[in-house]
């Protein structure tokens, strides 16, 4: 890997050598034994997959990306994109191409795949207490950065017992909570504790705060809205007080809050503790920069569900995300008016944050399709859903194709080991068959 790379483009092309078969649930039988790269060469389209599927859309997911990117670069925020989300190196990239800083990870056996594909710099959203974790985090090479989070005494002491005795220094951010919220320390005082005992141990450096908004609202109405900013405004008077504390134990601090949902508020909120230079002035917290990092990871997938009616873009009106995932299923039963079983469950497709939504329906996968009006999901098994409709107006007959709109990505991708992304399925494609432009390999 060459040491300016912020993830291994080797590592990521390498992608191209692997061999599909069985193992990959969205691969043909036609495609089994061939590579990825040899999948491509040979231009499949949509008619060749088969159902149940995960498709991706090659236009959204540019068109995200760049969004996203833009908007930070204009504020002067930095992204480290939540790579739970997709995990996959090969979107990883594309956001990091982008001028991402890094990427954000939830746990320890993600954080491995995040080096196995040489990415530089890493989040951990979550506390290291895990010794296993601890250790292999020490003994990561110097020119790789890993920031954790810590909540609580307990975590500090965990980490001051399993590097007893090491020089091992471990960057760290001091995690804000809230009452009903998820991790973090509940309240400023105790946080500012948490801080006083970072500092005050060999072996962790504390370098910024953080926290996650999303936890304690889940829409934007006025009530959802005042909690976030009443909480992000909190994380700010935590870092006004580790500075006027002297408490930060690097001269560049990370603020860093954001999912999805709600990170233009974040930027209103805590844009004003953003330092780009350091100051020549006389005190410890004048030479300190200080720079805030969003999180968000949905956003280069979005959906047509929960993050289409939450996402500020939609909000606001103005150039919204689009939704860049869709699913693929057929109907197996048609056996009394007005229901439709179809190939497609909780094995396949997300359904925690709202169901599918039908959208299409056609009479092959890859043929011309029509508006599938009135349709509904009502509920779904672990490998069918069940699709209501009306019989008076609409006609559903077993083998007919349903593309289903989707809710949260952040349960769609560990569904699938290989996604086909096409080369565009957007809301108006009705007809046509779609080229499989690229295989997105998942590791979860």
């Amino acid at each position: 890997m060459n040491t300016s790379e912020a993830i291994s483009a080797s590592a990521v092309a390498g992608l191209a050598d692997r061999r599909l078969d069985w193992r990959h649930k969205a691969v043909p039988g036609s495609g089994t034994g061939t590579t990825h790269a040899d999948f491509l060469a040979a231009k499949h389209t949509l008619a060749d997959l088969q159902t149940p599927l995960l498709t991706l859309d090659a236009t959204a997911l540019r068109a995200n990306a760049d969004r996203l990117a833009e908007w930070c670069k204009e504020r002067g925020v930095l992204l480290a994109p939540h790579g739970k989300t997709t995990m996959s190196p090969q979107l990883w990239t594309e956001q990091l191409n982008r001028g991402a800083w890094g990427i954000t990870l939830a746990n320890f056996a993600q954080l491995r795949v995040a080096r196995g594909f040489g990415v530089r710099n890493l989040q951990l959203a979550n506390s290291l207490t895990d010794p296993h974790a601890i250790q292999w985090v020490a003994d990561q090479p110097a020119d790789t950065t890993i920031v954790s989070w810590i909540d609580s005494l307990g975590t500090v002491d965990v980490i001051n017992r399993t590097l007893a005795g090491s020089d091992a220094v471990l960057d760290v951010l001091v995690e804000l909570g809230a009452h009903g919220g998820r991790t973090g320390a509940r309240g400023v005082d105790a946080a500012m504790d948490v801080a006083r005992a970072i500092s005050a141990s060999p072996n962790l450096r504390l370098v910024g705060v953080s926290g996650y908004e999303g936890s304690l609202a889940h829409t934007a109405d006025d009530a959802g809205l005042a909690a976030v900013r009443g909480y992000l405004a909190q994380m700010r008077l935590l870092h006004e007080q580790l500075l006027a504390e002297g408490l930060y134990g690097s001269g560049s601090v990370i603020i860093t809050a954001g999912g999805s949902a709600y990170f233009d508020d974040v930027v209103t909120v805590l844009s004003p503790c953003i330092r780009k230079a350091p100051k020549a002035g006389r005190t410890a917290s004048d030479s300190i920069s200080v720079d805030l990092m969003i999180r968000s990871g949905a956003y280069i997938i979005h959906d047509d569900g929960f993050y289409r009616g939450i996402s500020p873009f939609s909000r606001e009106g103005d150039q919204p995300f689009t939704a860049g995932m869709y699913g693929w299923a057929r109907v197996v039963s048609q056996t009394e008016p007005g229901l439709a079983i179809l190939d497609a469950g909780k094995r396949d497709l997300p359904f925690d944050e709202g169901l599918p939504e039908p959208q299409l329906i056609g009479c092959v996968l890859g043929g011309a399709m029509e508006p599938l009006v009135g349709a509904e999901i009502t509920s779904v098994n672990d490998q069918h859903s069940f699709m209501t409709f009306d019989a008076n107006t609409t006609t559903v007959r077993p083998g007919d194709v349903v593309r289903l709109g989707l809710s949260h990505p952040c349960t769609a991708f560990d569904k699938w080991t290989v996604i086909p992304v096409l080369a565009d399925t957007g809301p108006a494609q009705t007809n046509g068959d779609q080229t499989v432009v690229d295989l997105i390999h998942t590791f979860f």
